[in-house]
């Protein structure tokens, strides 16, 4: 399907798909409108209140998590508003080249929403009034790799469609990141990231599947030297991580590098493979099917195999693999979900339930698996529900062929 074109005097959607692809992206296009009325480099919040919330909880009130933001990014592109995704680029720009603390290259994985003014690029916190002191999330002002190279991918998608060196540059620099500060001492791969307040971070020591497809992605859209090393060493990864015996991936390894069973899965880890590899092999294709018998809910997915509710995000990106797949009945199906969970602003919910369960943790100082979602609309469902109304692969930057 093509990319909608916004302002263009569109006709009315042939098929639900389309109604929704569009809905979608003119609710994308109007929070960036909300938040940056000039048409300058903005950052979007990740998060908008719930039923019966009169705002989010302070931490994420000023919250523009990176890969939201990717995801919004290359959303506005498939939806042909390159305007406002370019808005959406240049706050990335500036965020690698006016970290306040750090010089080398990286993102954080979270920016304070807004317009973007002077350098230093802002990150998100908040008043501790009973403390008498400005607080800050320790995940938010650490870098995960995955996130890097979401950035990575979105400033790709938008070199390729504005033809500005600038966007590609950027998304070398993020690649020159990961290989410097994330590669694996004795083996294949990429690590998680860097974790802790300014100035000292320390290094995430995990390796995770999701990650490292995110880096085969990015290195290979890249096409340098640099990003086709990334990519190998990622794909060899991969294919240790899959499965052969019940077609599933595995999430990754342990902190001490040993890789883990099955026996607990991510929705992620099974779909995104068959997207953002080219040509990814026959024996991959299972990993849909293991997502299907294991992580499958009524009406859609889950973000994990404890089934314990509705994944909204999760759920666009099982239509847009299935969709990849030729199975159109059942991306039909999915949309259809998705469509029934759309917040008053136009925005979609990130669970049907009051609160989804991930099995994981936050980050390392996490001493329980904190990681929740709950029923706020979320930007990167709404981005991944759009693209896929639209079958736009943000992995290739380009419709699914």
């Amino acid at each position: 399907m093509a990319a909608l074109a916004l302002g263009l005097g569109l006709s009315a959607p042939a098929h639900a798909a389309d109604d929704l692809g569009l809905s979608l992206c003119r609710a994308l296009s109007a929070a960036v409108d909300r938040t940056a009325p000039d048409g300058g480099p903005v950052f979007l919040a990740s998060y908008e209140p719930g039923p019966n919330e009169g705002q989010v909880p302070q931490p994420l009130r000023n919250a523009a998590f990176a890969y939201d933001n990717a995801l919004a990014a290359t959303a506005l592109q498939a939806c042909g508003d390159l305007p406002r995704a370019r808005q959406i680029g240049e706050a990335f720009l500036a965020a690698i080249e006016s970290d306040r603390t750090f010089k080398d290259g990286r993102v954080r994985n979270a920016y304070r929403a807004g317009p973007l003014r002077t350098p230093p690029v802002l990150l998100p916190g908040w008043w501790d009034e009973a403390a008498s002191l400005w607080s800050e999330d320790r995940y938010q002002v650490s870098t995960a790799t995955g996130n890097v190279a979401w950035v990575g991918l979105a400033l790709v998608n938008l070199g390729a469609a504005t033809h500005d060196a600038r966007f590609a540059a950027g998304a070398q620099r993020l690649t020159d990141w990961i290989r410097s500060r994330t590669t694996r001492l004795d083996a294949p791969g990429f690590t998680g990231g860097l974790d802790g307040y300014d100035p000292q971070q320390g290094s995430i020591t995990w390796a995770s599947t999701e990650h490292n497809l995110d880096i085969v992605a990015l290195g290979r859209r890249l096409g340098t030297p640099e990003g086709r090393t990334v990519a190998a060493s990622g794909r060899t990864f991969l294919d240790a991580a899959f499965d052969a015996r019940t077609g599933c991936f595995r999430m990754g390894t342990d902190p001490q590098g040993r890789m883990r069973g099955i026996e607990a899965l991510a929705l992620d880890t099974q779909l995104w493979p068959l997207l953002g590899v080219a040509d990814p092999p026959q024996a991959w294709r299972r990993s849909l099917a293991c997502a299907n018998d294991r992580l499958n809910v009524p009406g859609g997915f889950d973000f994990n195999n404890d089934r314990d509710g509705l994944w909204i995000e999760g759920t666009a990106q099982a239509a847009l693999a299935f969709r990849w797949a030729g199975d159109a009945p059942r991306a039909d199906a999915l949309l259809r979900t998705l469509s029934g969970q759309r917040a008053p602003s136009g925005w979609l919910y990130a669970t049907r339930e009051a609160r989804l369960t991930t099995g994981l943790q936050i980050g390392p100082a996490s001493t329980s698996d904190d990681f929740f979602y709950f029923r706020r609309p979320h930007l990167g469902a709404t981005a991944w529900a759009a693209l896929a109304a639209l079958g736009f692969n943000p992995f290739a930057g380009s419709p699914l062929r």
